[in-house]
């Protein structure tokens, strides 16, 4: 990967690497195959949405004491990562049943968008003061690769009624929107993409920066897929890196703060490579137990087709976390 720190080849990483568009997949085996069980003997199922392709799992637990999660959409047949499109949202009380809640935004929604519509990558939410803000990248322009905004849809609940706000102004071209509400209920905002990654402080509208953004220091090797949890005063930040050896590629790595904008101690991998060529996550606590999201290609065999999952995720007594035991990616059964 290109890692020169001339601002022009960063954005020009982020065409190429961020999503990784032109990476061609196997389409032989592209229909939806019925939810089967995993093998770990957590009674989980993987991957856990069938009905449609989806990728870039955020997940949250809002009120209602359900856990929702907000993927992106793989379009079949896909283009690489062009069409992507029509974001659904996926809720569960019981991390066995899941409901399909049904669409919340597409591109034709979002009146500053670019005017081919696609390119609407992964996706957060976030809740204050009674309305569920959910943050989505989309290009402004043709020349998606230098258009980039972050834009936000309001709702008064977190799986309807979401109406296209604008976007939050001043940001740079980047992707990978990642917000995270502190318990005294200050919010930041993180992005990047093209081994880039930043964060800062949200007004409380939740759609203005307070301040500068920063650089995040102290992490290993990122490319993209900002994350960020909070446990036991520590924060946080997961992220996928630029591995790319034998075929397998975007590990998911780690760093801890005692500071949610860092500087930060990297930790390790915490997701090995899946069998799609990225990998994105989020990590969620729900009912006492904590879970790590993801997303592999085990359905399709396809890159550009892929699925979402999640396993059961723990820490070590000193705060770090046990690699993930992923289940199901090598393919599921006919």
């Amino acid at each position: 990967m290109n890692k020169k720190t001339i601002h022009i080849i960063l954005l020009t990483a982020l065409v190429i690497a961020s999503g990784s568009c032109s990476k061609k997949g196997d389409t032989s085996k592209n229909i939806l195959a019925p939810v089967i069980e995993n093998s770990s003997g957590d009674g989980l199922k993987n991957p856990f949405v069938t009905q449609i392709y989806t990728a870039d799992p955020s997940a949250h637990v809002w009120a209602d004491g359900r856990l929702y999660v907000y993927p992106s959409h793989d379009i079949d047949p896909p283009r690489g990562c062009d069409l992507m499109d029509q974001y659904h949202v996926y809720s569960t009380d019981d991390m066995v049943n899941w409901r399909d809640e049904g669409e919340i935004l597409r591109a034709s929604d979002v009146s500053w968008g670019r005017a081919e519509g696609g390119f609407m990558w992964a996706p957060d939410c976030a809740y204050k003061n009674g309305t569920y803000y959910f943050y989505f990248p989309h290009p402004s322009g043709t020349d998606w690769g230098n258009t980039w905004k972050i834009g936000v849809a309001t709702s008064k609940s977190p799986a309807s009624g979401f109406k296209s706000q604008g976007y939050i102004p001043g940001l740079e071209s980047l992707i990978d929107p990642c917000v995270f509400v502190d318990d005294d209920g200050q919010a930041y905002f993180y992005y990047g993409g093209g081994n880039i990654c930043k964060g800062g402080k949200l007004k409380d509208n939740m759609m203005e920066i307070d301040g500068q953004m920063q650089t995040m220091q102290g992490l290993s090797d990122f490319h993209e897929a900002t994350w960020v949890h909070k446990r036991n005063g520590l924060y946080y930040l997961s992220y996928a890196d630029n591995f790319d050896e034998a075929g397998k590629h975007n590990r998911m790595k780690y760093a801890t703060s005692k500071n949610p904008l860092g500087p930060w101690t990297y930790q390790g991998v915490y997701i090995d490579p899946t069998d799609s060529f990225t990998d994105h996550g989020s990590i969620v606590q729900f009912k006492g137990q904590w879970y790590a999201f993801y997303h592999n290609s085990s359905i399709s065999n396809n890159d550009w087709l892929r699925s979402i999952c999640v396993n059961k995720l723990y820490y070590n007594a000193d705060g770090t976390i046990r690699k993930i035991i992923q289940t199901n990616i090598a393919g599921v059964k006919e």
